[in-house]
């Protein structure tokens, strides 16, 4: 017998141990190897690409960091608080990146008037003080931004999801952050109303005249990185609903992108998203306000574009999504006249003189 034939052909110990015949025996091992190997994929998926990478190094950052001049002064006493505009951090990480601290800032610089509300899981609850760090030290200084924890055991109190994360807390799934994620956001939406943004977007416009809409990625998915909604409006509810009686957490995006196109389809009562846009005081905004450059482009952000280009490339853009998922770990030039630096030149100021000092 040859080494390659040793080798090709399982030990007998182990097909001693699996019952049936020879052929039920071949059958089961090629089971458990196919779930290895998938387990083994997940978990180097997720230790290249689910760790934000290429933000600077900010383990030899300063902690904290005097409040620049460039932060806007608190808006007039008596001035109407509207609803909130709310960023989520679903782990336990409380270390903001640039690209993090930027979406905050830009928002916060867009909607002076209205309470931008940082949630973190990792922030201890009660009259516990911040961790320090460079990022919650900057994002403080803006009197508009409020850093909060997050109990997602009380979020989802009283709403479809309770049962479902009590459940989920208890089991290993592969994409587990992004489906809270996807789950915080529709319930946060349902139980407080007001505006959610991934962290991965740069405000480029106020954003209060949105009310009940979402935007759309591509002419096949809607995305929910962008989401603005009234409290408790049923689409929000249907939402949650559809969270729980299809949910498969193994598929990615099932809970996010696509479970928003099926409730969208479903609340307007279509086959396809190019057969109607606003539907029943619902409206899927079109690409460009959200997503002007779709992720298979992503690579433009880093590329040199002209300053009076800019405004015609964004002329009917609300907020731009810089899809960090595909580019985080790009080396970005701060001081460059790439599209993302100069975005993050005229929107996030204060964050991008941090940026120029230390990277």
């Amino acid at each position: 017998m040859s080494l390659g034939e040793t080798m090709s052909r399982p030990p007998e110990c182990l097909l001693r141990l699996l019952p049936g015949a020879p052929r039920q025996r071949v059958c089961t091992l090629f089971i458990i190897s196919f779930k290895f190997t998938f387990f083994i994929s997940v978990m180097i998926y997720w230790h290249i690409a689910g760790e934000p990478r290429g933000q600077g190094p900010f383990f030899s950052l300063p902690s904290s960091i005097p409040c620049p001049h460039l932060v806007p002064p608190p808006p007039p006493p008596g001035t109407p608080r509207p609803g909130s505009i709310f960023f989520l951090e679903t782990s336990d990480r409380t270390s903001p990146n640039f690209l993090f601290m930027c979406s905050v800032e830009s928002a916060a610089r867009a909607h002076p008037e209205a309470r931008v509300a940082v949630l973190m899981k990792g922030l201890p609850g009660g009259n516990a003080s911040l961790p320090r760090h460079l990022g919650l030290s900057l994002l403080s200084c803006f009197p508009n931004v409020q850093m909060l924890p997050l109990d997602l055991e009380e979020l989802f109190r009283d709403t479809p999801l309770a049962a479902w994360y009590a459940a989920a807390r208890r089991r290993w799934e592969p994409y587990l952050l992004p489906v809270l994620s996807d789950a915080s956001r529709i319930a946060l939406l349902w139980k407080f109303g007001g505006i959610y943004l991934d962290t991965d977007f740069i405000v480029l416009k106020n954003l209060r005249n949105l009310t009940n809409a979402l935007g759309t990625q591509s002419r096949y998915v809607l995305n929910g990185a962008f989401l603005a909604f009234e409290r408790h409006h049923e689409f929000m509810a249907l939402c949650m609903r559809d969270f729980v009686a299809h949910y498969n957490g193994w598929i990615w995006g099932h809970q996010g992108p696509q479970l928003l196109t099926r409730v969208f389809k479903k609340w307007c009562s279509i086959r396809s998203l190019r057969q109607s846009h606003s539907c029943r005081g619902v409206t899927a905004l079109p690409s460009e306000a959200f997503y002007p450059i779709p992720w298979q482009d992503w690579k433009k952000y880093f590329e040199d574009i002209s300053p009076e280009a800019l405004p015609r490339l964004l002329n009917a853009t609300y907020a731009v999504h810089v899809w960090n998922k595909k580019s985080q770990g790009t080396r970005l030039e701060v001081t460059s006249q790439a599209l993302l630096a100069q975005l993050q030149a005229r929107y996030c100021p204060a964050t991008h003189e941090v940026m120029k000092m230390y990277s």
